[in-house]
């Protein structure tokens, strides 16, 4: 399925319970569309959500309102229902929000280009961590649930871990020569996944980020915009040339490309709630929903990770050390009507 957006699109989220996609486009506004295999997908709503693009997109709530971020330095909540403005946090940040992601029922984190991280808390209505963790753009953040860190990338070339148990950068890596722009968590926790710049993908070892540990440069010469984990074992990346791949990890090694979305730059892939749709979006204007059993039907069951180990045997959490650069992390409690205002009705 292909749906012509009109505009460059920045980001997608599909909703986490119904058939519903949203994206952001470089004109500010949001657009949700219904979708279903065999139909074509309707557009639900067009929100002008901001003055200047609409660079990040993320349901919350259950999926009743949704979260977007722009260079107007706003965060904005819209009833997906009704379309209808929730709220809007003027000046959520000193920079273009690049980037929002969702870590537990309550709390939310976005990053933005002059590399801080903000982490909401809806229920306390404030934001309740902020860590200035790069001296460039958040290009992507993950979340490691179970040890409560943030892993954030940026375009200086760096990957940090911010703890939210202590409120403390924990670590930041050595500078790469690439900016990195995706990150995931593979392999059960014990490594993580940045795609690059150049087309590497670096892997890092749990408790020793201060340098990659391994490097898989055959993907593409390209971009890697996107990175999507499919199990422990494979993750989906869209490249600078338009290409959605199946790759291997530990094993490193490409299992097979899967779909051209086109000629241009993947921006983003996201999995449907139910993981039998592939969202992507480029440069070409268009958002392509992807059948992912038709897409992996060569390469082993979606739902049924291999469970062979990798020979790596890197220990856990030993690299707690604080980052030697001059930018440090504090602790903001937002106590401002703005930031109550903003989560009252979340």
């Amino acid at each position: 399925m292909e749906i012509k957006l009109g505009d460059h699109p920045f980001d997608l989220d599909f909703h986490p319970s119904g058939q519903v996609v949203a994206t952001g486009l470089i004109s500010g506004r949001l657009l949700l569309y219904s979708y279903a295999a065999d139909s074509t997908p309707q557009r639900l709503r067009k929100v002008d959500a901001h003055t200047e693009s609409c660079r990040a997109v993320r349901f919350i709530n259950e999926g009743q309102a949704i979260l977007t971020g722009s260079p107007d330095f706003s965060i904005l909540a819209t009833d997906v229902e009704t379309g209808a403005e929730i709220a809007r946090l003027e000046n959520s940040h000193g920079a273009a929000v690049n980037r929002i992601v969702n870590l537990t029922e309550s709390t939310v984190a976005s990053g933005d280009d002059d590399g801080v991280i903000k982490v909401w808390d809806t229920r306390q209505r404030s934001c309740c961590n902020t860590f200035e963790a790069h001296e460039d753009y958040i290009s992507d953040i993950t979340f490691a649930s179970d040890s409560m860190k943030l892993i954030g990338t940026s375009g200086d070339g760096t990957l940090s871990v911010c703890n939210l148990r202590s409120n403390k950068i924990q670590t930041r890596s050595e500078f790469s020569e690439d900016e990195l722009l995706s990150v995931v968590i593979m392999k059960n926790g014990r490594k993580v996944i940045c795609g690059t710049q150049s087309g590497t993908l670096l892997l890092y070892s749990w408790g020793f980020f201060k340098d990659c540990s391994d490097r898989f440069v055959d993907l593409s010469p390209n971009p890697v915009d996107a990175l999507l984990k499919l199990d422990e074992d494979r993750i989906i990346t869209g490249s600078g040339n338009g290409l959605i791949s199946l790759v291997g990890i530990l094993p490193n090694k490409i299992i097979q490309p899967i779909a051209e979305h086109s000629e241009f730059a993947i921006e983003r892939l996201a999995f449907s709630y139910d993981r039998k749709f592939l969202g992507s979006i480029s440069h070409d204007h268009t958002l392509k929903l992807w059948d992912l059993d038709n897409l992996l039907q060569d390469s082993g069951n979606v739902n049924n990770p291999s469970d062979v180990a990798d020979s790596d045997s890197d220990g856990m959490d030993l690299d707690d050390g604080m980052p030697k650069s001059s930018k440090g992390t504090k602790r903001k409690n937002v106590s401002l009507s703005g930031a109550n205002n903003f989560f009252a009705d979340l």
